[in-house]
């Protein structure tokens, strides 16, 4: 096999003298290591972790016959004879490995892009979305719109299900909505989605692309090949930058989004009302209604609506009814830990939005509410935060900081909010969350929101996202039971 013999390989082709490497044993690398091997390749998995779970993962895979290198030092050498190296998202391009590959010019794919090589002779469209945040309750609006509709649907990818496991799927999907992150967009090359959507665009992963130029160009990457519909964000000047320098299938279209009135081409608000004026006809002076934004809830942030108006935006791409956008916007369930109410204390409102992993995201869960207690803090992943302070200073009543990187927003706070009531929780234990709560009570007054939007990463002191909202919310419940 030579690289250039790669690009020809799909679904229906011969594998047999493949030798693929898959770098990582996570959801995506153990996708792609069982499908490489069912379609014939000769399979090597590199993990440098080594815990039961993984463990499991690889006796699973040596039962099928695949070379799995686990522990300590298992990624320090790389395998002799490969033809095709798929990575894992979370390794980075400056991973030795990685660069090993790309100088002895091996193709080196995502999960995802290998994903798009094997589906098949009559595939499902692919939807895709990406952005700073707001990807998963997007895609999973889009499902939700889709099965309204009657379409056999699923939201894939980042969310949960990985594209591979989709794609292989013995009954075929009608469409799959597909969330992209910009790791598994920077090791995409040929995937041509019918309709796709960049967000917003904020800086995040500054250290995994090494800069904002590098992951700018890789959530751009998305619009690239795009068939039908690029969709942007009106209010967000830079995504609309990407679709009118991404090279597109001929005859795609430019479709914006806003929480304004939309122009045409465009899909918005008209009051509550959800109005289209990309897909239907006549719409240099009409309008279709989609809905209402209280089909999401009683008073949704408005972050969650403007996710609304991309996943409408791409379900109509595919051509679902207005009726579908509607229904499907009302059986929607966000997922835990985006904007969660958890308790009402004394006139105090708890609030868990622990997905809010980075500056921009916290930004938006801060703008939801009037009059803040802000719990945050945690691994900063090379962000900053004045952007973020001078947006929201006005809403702070106080902030109690946690985890590794509480400095840089202290430090922010100390430059542009100075008269902000700032506590640092340190207990020297891994879960501080009993502390920060009694210190959050003790700050808040009557109408204010205690709100757990950390603007970072988890990792510091717990497992994952999920793991830091249960025990915000775990301590809430403690606190409100001993009142």
């Amino acid at each position: 096999m030579t690289a250039r013999d790669m690009t020809t390989l799909g679904r229906e082709s011969s594998w047999e003298g493949v030798r693929a490497a898959v770098g990582g044993l996570g959801v995506s690398g153990f996708a792609a290591a069982d499908t490489l091997q069912h379609l014939g390749a000769d399979v090597v998995v590199l993990e440098d972790g080594d815990d039961d779970a993984l463990r499991e993962k690889a006796t699973l895979l040596e039962m099928l016959g695949v070379e799995v290198r686990l522990g300590p030092g298992s990624t320090a050498v790389f395998p002799d004879g490969i033809d095709l190296f798929v990575t894992s998202p979370g390794w980075a391009p400056t991973t030795p490995l990685l660069a090993e590959a790309a100088a002895r010019a091996i193709p080196v794919w995502g999960e995802v892009e290998l994903a798009w090589r094997l589906r098949g002779d009559t595939p499902a469209p692919w939807l895709a979305v990406t952005g700073t945040n707001g990807k998963t309750s997007t895609v999973q609006m889009v499902e939700s719109i889709l099965r309204a509709e009657g379409l056999n649907a699923l939201a894939v990818g980042n969310v949960g299900t990985p594209v591979l496991e989709a794609v292989m799927n013995p009954e075929p999907f009608d469409v799959l909505a597909v969330e992209l992150s910009s790791y598994q967009l920077h090791w995409s090359q040929s995937i041509s989605a019918e309709a796709s959507v960049v967000l917003n665009l904020a800086p995040d992963h500054i250290d995994w692309h090494g800069g904002f130029d590098a992951y700018t160009a890789d959530k751009a990457r998305i619009y690239d090949r795009t068939r039908l519909a690029c969709v942007y964000n009106v209010e967000d000047p830079a995504t609309e930058h990407m679709v009118e320098e991404a090279e597109v299938v001929e005859g795609c279209r430019a479709i914006g989004f806003t929480l304004g009135i939309p122009a045409p081409g465009m899909i918005g608000l008209v009051d509550d009302a959800i109005a289209d004026r990309a897909f239907i006809a006549g719409r240099i002076s009409n309008a279709a209604e989609l809905g209402s934004i209280h089909d999401l809830g009683d008073a949704p942030a408005p972050h969650m609506v403007a996710n609304a108006l991309a996943a409408a935006a791409l379900a109509r791409a595919h051509g679902v009814s207005p009726r579908a956008v509607r229904d499907g916007l009302r059986g929607f369930r966000p997922d835990a830990h985006r904007i969660a109410e958890v308790a009402v204390t004394d006139g105090v409102r708890w609030v868990d939005d622990s997905k809010a992993t980075n500056a921009h995201a916290a930004r938006a869960s801060l703008q939801s509410f009037d009059s803040v207690v802000w719990v945050a803090g945690g691994l900063a992943k090379g962000a900053s935060f004045d952007d973020l302070v001078l947006a929201t200073r006005d809403r702070l009543r106080a902030v109690v900081l946690i985890g590794t990187d509480r400095a840089l927003i202290a430090e922010a706070l100390a430059r542009h909010a100075p008269d902000v009531p700032v506590v640092v929780v340190d207990t020297g234990e891994t879960d501080p969350m009993d502390r920060v709560v009694e210190v959050a009570a003790s700050l808040a007054q009557q109408g204010d929101t205690v709100l757990l939007a950390p603007g970072c990463a988890s990792m510091d002191q717990f497992r994952n996202y999920a793991a830091r909202g249960d025990s915000f919310a775990a301590a809430v419940h403690r606190l409100r039971d001993r009142s």
